[in-house]
């Protein structure tokens, strides 16, 4: 993670402790079947437990959608950070996967810890 451009000079406010976890239910990936794309859900079981996974949010005001129908307003921007997948999802997308907060030390670590700790993680 320490080699991403956006790392190397972090924005602060956008790293502080209110606004690094992402909570979710579960999450699709897209498998490159021909001819077309699988979705594949993933959850903490089939009763889909709320989890946390490391990432950033912030609100922003502005406008998004398309330009037939601009939303104006404030919005909740979220980035994810990801990892090497483990068995489980590299089958359905091998090149990364979220970093999923598996513990409380790791979720203590990614909610309180300076960045420098924090990028150490996964």
């Amino acid at each position: 993670m320490a080699e991403k451009p956006f790392y190397h000079r972090p924005e602060p406010r956008w790293l502080g402790p209110s606004s690094r976890c992402v909570p979710w239910t579960s999450y699709c990936e897209y498998e490159d079947t021909k001819p077309r794309k699988t979705p594949t859900c993933f959850a903490m079981g089939t009763d889909r437990l709320l989890a946390l996974v490391a990432g950033i949010w912030r609100a922003w005001h502005g406008t998004r959608g398309t330009k037939a129908n601009p939303i104006e307003g404030e919005h909740l921007l979220s980035s994810f950070l990801t990892c090497e997948p483990n068995s489980v999802v590299a089958p359905v997308h091998p090149k990364a996967m979220l970093v999923i907060l598996m513990t409380e030390r790791e979720t203590d670590i990614w909610m309180a810890a300076p960045v420098e700790e924090t990028l150490k993680l996964h």
